[in-house]
């Protein structure tokens, strides 16, 4: 099949959330023999020679676009002048939008898949243009309900309400614009079971298939890479502008760090990731706490950590950050929430705790019992190898494709 895929970044190099996602679907429809088209934004400012990735091996043609300045104030006026959800209109741009009806124009693609609700809104456009080609939309999030859950928490707090209102006047635009894809697209695939099951209300008839988040666990296994960061380092990596990321860093500094300490006075917590907020700086004054910002590669840290932990109070999909460090043999400690988009079994890799006293007690344990530590990462790693390798994921997108009866 010849396929178009639309994506918010270039998918390279593969650190975080989608551009895993996306490297890895990549690599699997380019290795069942399928002809690739990638269109993405892309700021040729940072250097990356796209000529000499991977990515120029995948796909048969590669065009990018810069991606779009929208100011706070544009922002704003939207907000107040539109219904439309902020997430749908963030990356519109005219230009990429003709680079997408040319490549429509000069090929006629069996499939035009949108990675991420970022890209989604490109879809109604391509079918207002009568383009023939099956439209497929790859849910990231089931949206509207990740910010209903960044809404109630962020309501406990009187300094979060301005964004607690911000979530939700948006969870109700992203679900009539998630409605409305669920409308449009001949194909919606999510993530996880919890998000397929929220996507599905918009349209009870329709299948939404499953494809997991996935990793190429090789990777990380046969990685030797390990940083000293002390015999009792605890690592979180993310995006660090991301909301789920930055509640997480607060509520674990607050409610879990303080006990570790009582403990292990010396515990340091490393947070690894991109694009730190502003709201991060006052965590660098707190004992015990370092903020790396970007970094080359987060594996060298995985596999320097006494335990990984993903202490999320928000958020959906299946958790790339958790699927990394078990595949780095990470002891890994995570919330219900942070674990939730993963398998019924996945506690039996890693630690499941909600309580902050108690996931406190559990990481004490772990940091002072090296061969604990060493039997759960073993495990972990198993456990991601057997169920979230992408060699174990893309059959399961190649039977999805299949549903819709293509040639």
């Amino acid at each position: 099949m010849k396929i178009l895929i639309l994506t918010a970044s270039l998918p390279y190099p593969p650190h975080q959330g989608g551009a895993l996602r996306t490297y890895g679907i990549l690599h699997g429809l380019h290795q069942a023999g399928h002809e690739i088209t990638l269109l993405s934004f892309h700021d040729a400012e940072t250097g990356v020679a796209i000529e000499t990735t991977p990515l120029a091996h995948y796909c048969k043609r590669i065009k990018t676009v810069k991606p779009p300045y929208r100011s706070k104030a544009k922002r704003l006026r939207d907000l107040i002048l539109t219904n439309q959800p902020d997430i749908a209109r963030r990356l519109y741009s005219d230009d990429f939008f003709n680079h997408l009806r040319q490549l429509a124009t000069e090929t006629q693609f069996d499939i035009i898949q949108a990675e991420g609700i970022e890209v989604a809104c490109y879809l109604p456009l391509i079918q207002a243009k009568n383009i023939p080609s099956k439209l497929c939309y790859d849910a990231f999030n089931a949206e509207a309900a990740l910010q209903q859950v960044i809404f109630q928490i962020d309501r406990r707090e009187i300094r979060r309400w301005p964004a607690a209102a911000y979530s939700l006047i948006q969870s109700s635009r992203i679900a009539r614009f998630e409605h409305e894809l669920l409308q449009l697209a001949d194909l919606v695939i999510a993530v996880s079971e919890e998000d397929a099951t929220i996507l599905r209300q918009y349209r009870p008839e329709r299948v939404v298939p499953v494809v997991a988040n996935g990793i190429f666990t090789s990777e990380y296994h046969n990685s030797s890479e390990q940083l000293d960061l002390g015999e009792h380092a605890l690592v979180f990596t993310g995006k660090m502008d991301y909301r789920p990321n930055i509640d997480a860093m607060f509520w674990f500094a607050e409610q879990v760090l303080p006990f570790i300490h009582t403990q292990i006075p010396d515990a340091r917590l490393y947070i690894v990731g991109q694009k730190p907020h502003p709201r991060l700086e006052k965590l660098r004054d707190q004992k015990g706490i370092e903020i790396t910002g970007w970094v080359q590669d987060v594996k060298p840290f995985l596999r320097g950590a006494g335990a990984y932990v993903a202490p999320l109070r928000m958020g959906s999909g299946t958790r790339l950050k958790i699927l990394e460090a078990m595949a780095a043999g990470c002891a890994v400690v995570a919330t219900t929430i942070a674990a939730s988009g993963m398998r019924d079994d996945s506690q039996e890799a890693m630690l499941i705790v909600d309580n902050p006293s108690v996931m406190a007690a559990h990481i004490v344990t772990l940091l002072r019992d090296s061969t604990k530590r060493q039997q759960m990462g073993n495990r972990a790693q198993q456990y991601v190898k057997t169920n979230y390798d992408w060699s174990v994921l893309i059959p399961s997108l190649l039977q999805a494709y299949e549903g819709l009866k293509i040639g």
